[in-house]
């Protein structure tokens, strides 16, 4: 046996060598015409073999084709192939025959055109049995598609079994692994379908029936991650809904989808003619539109781009962009290429402002159109978190406009502005730049600007780079209306430069320009501000309304400044009028502490002052006005300001003091000491009706020491020397340890006005010691003359104007003369007369004038509600007459009831004088009956 199978054995091995390397080398030529009827017939079409034949009987039976072409019929469906191999049966082979079991393209190239002419048909057939066909490392084009590496299996049974494929094909950097069922079409042509598809994690299932028309059925697809099918969010999605195909188009519509969790409606549409584009809709109850948009921008850099044009339609009832909540989204996306197309976007915003945008990009740029309406614009700029905090609620309300956006490598220029505001119509252009810094650049032009109300409040500096030129025809601040209002200005790295600031007042043009360093370290290289106009009265509801005279003069001024933090200059000079400013000024923005000079000059001091002190200023006397000041301040943990030295001079008026004024405590306090050359007053008007404004007092508190050397109260002899301490708390006006020369005698009292009290009250206390009178003292008919005086009062009155003081004045008085004249009345002659023998007409006229000379008049009196009582009154004249004095006067009317009485004679009736009415004109009564009746009766 040993030696049989060593001789057999090298056969055998003969036999297989000759088995595997024999076929190879015989001439397969004679059989190409037949291989190629076989697979003409195994698929339905002619087959052209070109290269050449070999035939393979181990390890089974194949012969393999080089350089084949298979013809087309008339669905234009053309393959070649870099080999075509037959897997021959090995009986049949055996008995003569090549009947093929399987069939495989290897390296092919196929062409179908889109939309197909006809559906094409690779079936097997009806007398095969089984087939079982292979396609390796083949390409398909499909119209515009192209397939690459596909990998499919194709096998059938007998007539009664399906048509089966599965395999795996790459398309665009995608793998894609396929599976699918036909089963045999009945008399109809009708044939059921099942297809599967695998990609990128996602899986696709369609089941349904297939026509000469095309196919409909049900589908479904799941997967990990929405964005690697589509331009949308990343995310896991469920879809299920009918899918129709037809030769120009795939149709998935009635689509429920779960993404990431939200449910939503849709459809989806694959246009293959006449070029691929794929349509989807999308309606869902929210929707996070961030993420959709930036899934919607198009892929640049290593992203993968769309393989066709894709239409997306979405709406959502609620969403959000960039952190504003939307409402109502509606709106078309394209995407073809690198280029997105937006048209009919429509939202609604906080504040029910509708937005509509359509736009298209070009490259890395987006161009849109954008419209806006509603009726609340400050809730829609609250959302976008624009400070609004301090502006008026009723401001910022219905807008309308449109303008459009280009959005570029970080940058967002906007141009053709054109709204209208709360009434105001405006235009212009804007850019937006996100570098290190947020920087905008605006340029608008309104035809009016209301800034009531608008201005915001801003705490600090906002962190961006701003450029700004706003031109308004009007503007309207407070009671002010400008006109050809120009700002030009920007903000850089914190610094402020003002180019331009320029607007008219009326007749009153105001420009300035400037730069300035904010945030910690506040610097001001430059600083410039000009005002000029022939009048100021435009500036008239910025200051009181008794400056209108002083506003309506021709005004220059000119303010101009520079320095680093711890020293900014200023310097103000200008006109206004005649008043000439002179001011300079240091400033140390980081200790916030200053000081600096200011001087006024002005050739008329009542003329000047009269806006302010009323029209019977000219209690200062004629001459200047001059003010001049050395100021200080501080804003610190005690903020307040000094003045080293205040000196005025206005009309007579000459003073200097040294004044410090604290912001510290519930009121500002003012402290220092007041010394006056000479000090005019005005004389107070008992009668008059106007407000003292008394409630002015509570403004502040004070505590100044005083002192004049000459007080001029006009119809009043002056006070000398006068010294006091003058103090204001809460309201209290109080002048203690007043002291003065009044005449030669000494005046000591104290005043207290209570400003707090319902009505404010007044208290007077005086007392006046050896004064001397060279004049008639009040310059009545009926008056003091001269004498040694002395004097005291107490009273007190409650009102709000000196009319209403002197109806409630209450109080008592008492007053002493010595060596002096009475005049109005001459005693002496009177008593002369009694001893004539025609008495009655020398008395009438001592009793209608002249003066009397007295050794001694004492008085008291009682004052209660504005009237004053005599209770008690004598007088002693020379030579030992003597009369008595009765009656009240009426101070708040300045009426008298005066009687004066004196005995001529020695047993005689009295003979009296009596005054009644006003006290400028008083009406005289004689009354001479009794004395005269008595003379008469004498012997």
């Amino acid at each position: 046996m040993r030696r049989l199978a060593v001789f057999l054995l090298p056969w055998l091995a003969l036999l297989g060598a000759a088995i595997w390397v024999g076929p190879r080398l015989l001439d397969w030529e004679p059989y190409r015409a037949q291989l190629a009827d076989i697979a003409s017939t195994q698929l339905g079409r002619p087959v052209t073999l070109g290269g050449r034949i070999t035939l393979t009987l181990l390890p089974q039976p194949r012969v393999e084709a080089a350089a084949v072409a298979i013809g087309a019929n008339n669905d234009g469906l053309a393959i070649t192939a870099r080999a075509m191999r037959l897997r021959l049966d090995l009986p049949a082979l055996l008995a003569g025959r090549l009947e093929p079991r399987e069939i495989a393209l290897v390296g092919g190239e196929i062409s179908l055109p889109w939309p197909p002419t006809a559906l094409p048909g690779l079936r097997p057939p009806p007398w095969f049995g089984a087939l079982d066909a292979r396609l390796e490392d083949c390409r398909l084009k499909l119209g515009g598609l192209q397939f690459e590496a596909l990998n499919a299996r194709l096998q059938t049974g007998d007539l009664a079994e399906a048509l089966t494929a599965e395999g795996s094909l790459a398309w665009r950097g995608y793998a894609i692994r396929f599976s699918g069922q036909l089963g045999r079409a009945g008399f109809d042509g009708i044939a059921p379908l099942d297809l599967s598809l695998a990609l990128a994690g996602a899986t696709f299932t369609a089941r349904g029936v297939l026509a000469s028309d095309g196919f409909e059925g049900r589908m479904e697809a799941a997967g990990p991650d929405l964005s690697v099918l589509l331009p949308a969010p990343p995310g896991a999605f469920r879809a299920t809904g009918r899918l129709t195909a037809a030769a120009e188009l795939f149709a998935a519509d009635d689509l429920s989808l779960d993404l990431g969790g939200q449910p939503a409606r849709g459809a989806a549409t694959l246009r293959l003619s006449p070029a691929p584009r794929l349509d989807v809709a999308l309606a869902a109850g929210r929707l996070d539109l961030d993420a959709w948009l930036a899934a919607l921008r198009p892929t640049r850099g290593g992203g993968r781009p769309l393989a066709v044009p894709v239409s997306i339609d979405l709406s959502a009832e609620s969403t959000g962009f960039g952190g504003v909540p939307l409402r109502r989204l509606r709106g078309g996306f394209f995407i073809e290429g690198d280029r997105l197309t937006l048209s009919d976007v429509s939202a609604l915003l906080p504040g029910d402002m509708e937005l509509d945008v359509a736009g298209a990009s070009a490259g890395p740029r987006m161009e849109l159109a954008l419209r806006f309406a509603g009726p609340s614009l400050r809730d829609t700029l609250a959302a976008l978190g624009l400070p609004l905090s301090g502006t008026d609620p009723a401001r910022l309300r219905a807008a309308e406009g449109r303008f459009r956006l280009v959005l570029e490598e970080g940058q967002a220029a906007i141009s053709d502005i054109a709204a209208t505001i709360d009434g105001t119509r405006l235009a212009g252009d804007g850019v937006v730049r996100a570098a290190q810094r947020l920087s905008v650049g605006l340029g608008l032009t309104l035809d009016r600007l209301d800034l009531n109300g608008l201005l915001p409040t801003l705490t600090e500096v906002p962190g961006l780079d701003l450029n700004l030129r706003l031109a308004a025809d009007r503007v309207a601040w407070r009671d002010l209306a400008a006109e050809r209002a120009v700002l030009d200005a920007s903000l850089e790295s914190g610094r402020l430069t003002l180019r331009r600031l320029a607007f008219r007042l009326g007749e009153l043009d105001l420009a300035a320009s400037g730069s300035a360093q904010l945030g910690g370290s506040l610097r001001l290289p430059d600083l410039s501000v000009e005002l000029s106009g022939p009048t100021g009265a435009a500036l008239q509801p910025l200051a009181p309304a008794a400056w209108a005279p002083l506003l309506a003069q021709p005004i220059a001024l000119r303010l101009s400044g520079s320095g680093v933090p711890e020293a900014v200059a200023l310097r103000a000079e200008g006109d206004l009028g005649g008043l000439r400013l002179e001011a300079a000024a240091n400033l140390d923005a980081r200790a916030r502490r200053g000081n600096g000079t200011l001087t006024l000059r002005h050739p008329g001091a009542p003329r000047l002052l009269a806006p302010l002190l009323g029209p019977g200023a000219e209690w200062l006397g004629e001459g200047s006005f001059s003010l001049i000041a050395s100021l200080a301040g501080q804003m610190g943990a005690t903020p307040g300001f000094t003045a080293d030295r205040l000196d005025l001079v206005a009309g007579t008026l000459r003073l200097r003091s040294q004044l410090a004024l604290a912001l510290t405590g519930p009121r500002p306090r003012l402290t220092g000491r007041i010394e006056a050359e000479r000090l005019p007053l005005p004389a107070p008007v008992p009668g008059s009706p106007a407000p003292l404004g008394l409630d002015r007092l509570g403004l502040l508190d004070a505590e100044l020491a005083v002192e004049a050397g000459r007080v001029e109260p006009l119809d009043w002899p002056p006070l000398t020397n006068l010294a006091g301490t003058l103090k204001l708390d809460g309201g209290v006006l109080r002048l203690e340890g007043a002291q003065a020369r009044l005449a030669g005698g000494t005046l000591r009292g104290g005043l207290s006005v209570d400003s707090t009290a319902t009505p404010p009250r007044l208290g007077l206390e005086a007392q006046l010691a050896d004064a001397t009178l060279g004049e008639p003292l009040f310059g009545l008919p009926f008056d003091l003359g001269a004498g040694r005086v002395e004097a005291q009062v107490k009273l007190q009155a409650a009102g709000h104007s000196m009319a209403a003081l002197a109806a409630t004045l209450n109080g008592t008085a008492a007053l002493a003369v010595r060596d002096g004249v009475l005049t109005g009345l001459d005693l002496s002659a009177l008593h002369a007369a009694a001893g004539l023998a025609e008495p009655e007409a020398p008395m009438r006229a001592a009793l209608a004038g002249g003066a009397t000379a007295f050794e001694r008049l004492e008085a008291a009196a009682s004052l209660d509600e504005g009237r004053a009582t005599l209770t008690a009154g004598s007088l002693a004249t020379e030579g030992g007459g003597a009369a008595s004095l009765g009656g009240s006067i009426d101070l708040a009317r300045g009426a008298l009831d005066l009687r004066i009485a004196a005995r001529p004679l020695a047993d005689a009736p009295e003979v009296g004088l009596r005054l009644t009415g006003p006290a400028t004109e008083p009406r005289r009564l004689a009354e001479l009956a009794p004395f005269l009746l008595w003379r008469a009766a004498q012997p």
